[in-house]
């Protein structure tokens, strides 16, 4: 079974046409500049969208990847799915490689992932162990929410050569791998997230910055 969008998030088909797609992401890899991360508010966020299927050759696809690959490091961020550029198309790029106190690191399950692409991705649940955290995205800029996520998920994704391909993940590479695949589908961490947990960077830092989210809990009074 592969996993189904929130049911409150859920949103029909973009209408975007091949020939339409294709022009977009040639106007973005023409342009000098990096393009701007699309914010919350935005109609393309809430669609799903189009899968991949040749709208764009190989060269461009390869291109836009590594535009991608330019905008999340810039950002900085370690996710970023092509919605989130103004694209409406089944495709994302991946990669942790930033440092993490030990401490974190190991409350979190927070390892290196290697930098991927992904192509019209699917995730499923690996047995039923959850893990909560404080997450945020570069589309809603400057907060961030805890998240009830699968602790372990198996991703099936197409890759950039045209392979078929199936990977588990876990811990916090698991919730990058579904926060990303939820951007796809007209999902925003915020419809899964504890509202009352949502704190702006400035107050998460000051406050909430430790690894565990249990003062976080006590004091906001979310996941009683």
């Amino acid at each position: 079974m592969t996993h189904q969008p929130h049911p409150e998030a859920t949103s029909p088909a973009t209408d975007y046409n091949p020939i339409r797609i294709r022009d977009a992401v040639r106007r973005l890899l023409d342009a000098d500049e990096l393009p701007p991360i699309v914010q919350a508010g935005h109609p393309v966020l809430r669609q799903l969208a189009a899968p991949y299927d040749g709208q764009v050759d190989d060269a461009e696809l390869a291109a836009f990847i590594e535009r991608m690959r330019d905008v999340m490091h810039d950002a900085p961020g370690v996710g970023l799915a092509a919605p989130q550029l103004g694209i409406p198309l089944q495709l994302a790029v991946l990669e942790d490689k930033y440092p993490v106190d030990p401490e974190s690191a190991a409350v979190r399950h927070r390892e290196p992932l290697e930098f991927f692409a992904v192509i019209n991705p699917q995730y499923r649940p690996l047995g039923s162990e959850t893990a909560s955290f404080f997450e945020g995205c570069l589309s809603v800029s400057g907060y961030q929410a805890v998240v009830t996520r699968h602790r372990n998920v198996e991703l099936r994704y197409t890759s950039p050569a045209g392979e078929p391909t199936e990977a588990w993940f876990s811990g916090w590479q698991a919730r990058i791998v579904q926060h990303e695949t939820d951007h796809l589908h007209g999902v925003l961490y915020l419809d899964r997230a504890e509202l009352r947990s949502l704190s702006s960077n400035a107050e998460h830092s000051a406050r909430w910055s430790a690894p565990e989210i249990d003062e976080a809990r006590r004091a906001l009074g979310f996941l009683r």
